[in-house]
């Protein structure tokens, strides 16, 4: 990995003493912290300096985690690790919805805390370093409908020429599914491709993609035109992709 002093990273928990105990262990770690009791001074920290990596705890007061981590994923691609409570599944499925890169279930042991911070960085320094590589290359696109698919530097472009975040396990599910139009792709197929992406990848890991695809392609989710449920199947791409470079 580069230089970890290059890394900063923001710590958003309202218990002190859990901010003071994750500053530590990344400080010690070689990571320069930020920590922080409410969202209102995060997005202060966001606005005014640039994070490698944010940790939130899910539960916060006043304007909880959630609605934290939805505002920085809708305007960041920045990597986000959500803590969650000991033990509930359906917290590390919002955290997955809400587009966070990766979830640590409370009271979390300080070693495995370092070693997903560290993954998460190295999966983001590596795409980053992937798309300063490309810059003078040429694009290569996957065409559909409205969407363009930059398969160089790995961006979804509307026809209007706005930019969509993705976080990884999206675009990796997106394009594995636009490279095979019109068939039917069982979740196993889809797990496949994405392990070693997402950083923990069970069944339920495809439906909160796609859930979260659909809110951004579809104008209406519920009648999806691009992503298709095949039920007691798994999922198909139903319009028809152009490749292009």
């Amino acid at each position: 990995m580069e230089d970890r002093s290059q890394c900063p990273i923001l710590i958003v928990d309202d218990e002190a003493d859990i901010r003071e105990l994750i500053s530590d262990v990344l400080q010690q770690a070689g990571y320069p912290c930020v920590a922080v009791a409410d969202g209102k001074c995060a997005r202060m920290e966001m606005a005014a300096n640039k994070y490698s990596l944010v940790i939130i705890d899910l539960r916060l007061k006043g304007e909880d985690g959630l609605e934290l981590a939805r505002r920085i994923r809708s305007v960041s691609s920045v990597p986000i690790l959500m803590l969650t409570g000991k033990g509930t599944e359906s917290d590390r499925i919002i955290s997955l919805e809400l587009a966070a890169d990766d979830f640590l279930m409370k009271p979390f042991n300080i070693r495995e805390l370092t070693a997903r911070v560290n993954a998460l960085l190295r999966r983001s320094l590596l795409a980053e370093k992937e798309r300063a590589s490309v810059i003078q290359a040429q694009y290569e696109y996957l065409a559909f409908g409205d969407w363009l698919l930059n398969l160089t530097t790995r961006q979804l472009e509307s026809s209007s020429g706005e930019d969509v975040v993705l976080t990884f396990g999206e675009f990796t599910l997106l394009e594995t599914l636009a490279r095979h139009p019109k068939r039917v792709m069982s979740r196993e197929q889809l797990l496949t491709g994405l392990r070693g992406v997402e950083a923990e990848v069970f069944d339920r890991t495809i439906d909160v993609l796609i859930s979260r695809l659909r809110n951004k392609l579809e104008v209406n989710p519920k009648n999806p035109r691009y992503i298709r449920t095949e039920r007691g199947v798994g999922y198909s791409f139903a319009e028809s992709v152009l490749h292009r470079v």
